[in-house]
């Protein structure tokens, strides 16, 4: 894996072997950073990174002058590396070894960005739940943006909140935002 763009641009990462993930694309997270490149100043930004895997999307944001990141995933090897990375990076990333679920359920905060990752096989109820957990928690920022990979065999433009989808080969970012004042006077 790459770091697309910002202070680390180019430098290439290598992740051990052992660790159950499945990255996401060069070209996916460069059009999904293009996107959300239009809509925030990274510098500014609170980020949620859930499913986190290898980190690959954390050290995006972190390479982008992100000051708060925090990257959960429930796989200990994947929240070593992670750490490993960012103190080698010198990046502001909290790793949490965690359930993703237990730890929506339990944690307090706001986040202008949450980018969620599961793996693509999980039911699609647990796809639902994950989103609707993370607006009954009020965990996003009013003006924030949630961002959920999932397969294209994944179906979310039902749920509330539901704003726009982009794919990419067999990938589908799916974005999640509260209406602006605008659209909710319509």
């Amino acid at each position: 894996m790459r770091i697309i763009s910002g202070k680390y641009k180019g430098r290439r990462l290598v992740a051990p072997k052992n660790l159950p993930v499945r990255p996401t694309t060069d070209m996916s997270k460069e059009s999904l950073f293009n996107i959300l490149n239009n809509h925030f100043h990274f510098s500014d930004l609170k980020v949620l990174d859930l499913f986190s895997g290898t980190g690959n999307i954390s050290y995006e944001f972190g390479s982008r002058g992100c000051p708060e990141i925090i990257s959960v995933d429930a796989d200990f090897g994947c929240v070593n590396y992670i750490k490993k990375t960012a103190n080698e990076l010198d990046l502001n990333i909290t790793a949490i070894k965690s359930d993703v679920f237990k730890f929506l359920e339990r944690h307090r905060g706001s986040y202008d960005v949450i980018f969620a990752d599961p793996p693509y096989d999980m039911a699609e109820k647990d796809f639902h739940r994950l989103v609707e957990l993370i607006f009954e928690q009020d965990l996003l920022d009013e003006q924030g943006v949630l961002v959920v990979e999932h397969s294209k065999n994944t179906k979310m433009e039902q749920l509330e909140f539901f704003s726009y989808d982009r794919n990419y080969g067999a990938s589908v970012f799916t974005f999640f935002e509260y209406p602006s004042e605008e659209e909710e006077e319509e």
